[in-house]
């Protein structure tokens, strides 16, 4: 069997895919990398949540599926929505690499004043731990990101330290504790969407990490129930049932929170249900202030 397998074009995204062929070719299945532009990688001027949220990394690689362009993509599992189109399947669940946030900085950490991130969570847990702090708009891949530190736009910027840990890069500064900055859901972790036939599905199989699996759908299961999106400030981290999950205002100056042991999906969804609850007035004030409708 040969199989094309599509990606976005960033050195993430290929290193990434190239992992998945390194581990299909290990069971004698070929596969070609097909790249595919979308429109996260293209519009880079603006706010992820101007443009539609994390969704935009992943809509045009699922319409080259359902077109029978490619076989599968590769992805950055937490840049995958809730909601998917039918006739697609996540195939493979690789095992979790670190869910960690990064905080990259040249300078001393007690002179970092402005803070690079595109992402409300950080930006709310960051002024949540230091209300001081500048945090600025930081958009574009990695490379870019880390130019734009060390032409000194920002003193320190929020990278996952996964994406760090699979480009075979070291910078200096420190992973963020993931009890006070919790992850967002299912970050540092590759998933194999495929369309849905049981023998491109079959192929991926044997790449499913049975416990991150468990993890990752724990934690899109609370997401889904919360609802928000990338629009709302969220961290949902899950490990071996046990689970964190808060929702925060826009400036850090509040949030709810659970933390509680988890062995079902089912389960899952109750206590996503009961944080929407808690939180309802945060999510609503959120939409209201990024201007999209709830």
């Amino acid at each position: 069997m040969s199989l094309r397998i599509g990606t976005r074009g960033s050195a993430l995204a290929l290193a990434q895919t190239n992992k998945v062929v390194g581990m299909l070719a290990d069971r004698g299945i070929e596969a070609e990398v097909v790249t595919i532009a979308t429109e996260g990688d293209t519009a880079t001027g603006v706010p992820l949540h101007a443009i539609g949220g994390q969704g935009v990394f992943v809509r045009a690689l699922d319409d080259a599926i359902l077109r029978g362009e490619i076989d599968a993509a590769v992805h950055s599992m937490k840049d995958i929505p809730a909601a998917r189109p039918a006739g697609l399947t996540c195939c493979a669940v690789l095992e979790r690499d670190s869910p960690a946030d990064f905080l990259a900085h040249e300078c001393p950490l007690d002179a970092v004043s402005v803070i690079g991130s595109s992402s409300t969570r950080r930006r709310a847990q960051l002024l949540r731990d230091a209300p001081a702090l500048e945090v600025k708009q930081l958009r574009g891949n990695v490379d870019t990101r880390i130019r734009k530190l060390r032409e000194g736009q920002y003193d320190a910027i929020v990278l996952a330290e996964a994406g760090l840990e699979r480009l075979g890069l070291r910078l200096p500064g420190e992973p963020l504790p993931t009890d006070r900055f919790v992850p967002s859901p299912n970050q540092g972790t590759v998933a194999v969407v495929c369309r849905d036939d049981p023998a491109v599905a079959g192929a991926f199989a044997p790449l499913d990490h049975a416990a991150t699996r468990l993890d990752v759908e724990i934690e899109r299961a609370v997401m889904e129930e919360v609802g928000g999106g990338c629009f709302t400030p969220q961290g949902i981290y899950c490990r071996d049932g046990n689970l964190i999950a808060e929702v925060l205002a826009l400036d850090g100056s509040r949030w709810e929170r659970i933390e509680r042991h988890v062995a079902t999906v089912g389960e899952a969804r109750e206590w996503g249900r009961a944080l929407r609850v808690q939180a309802a007035a945060l999510i609503r004030e959120a939409y209201a202030a990024l201007g999209v409708n709830s």
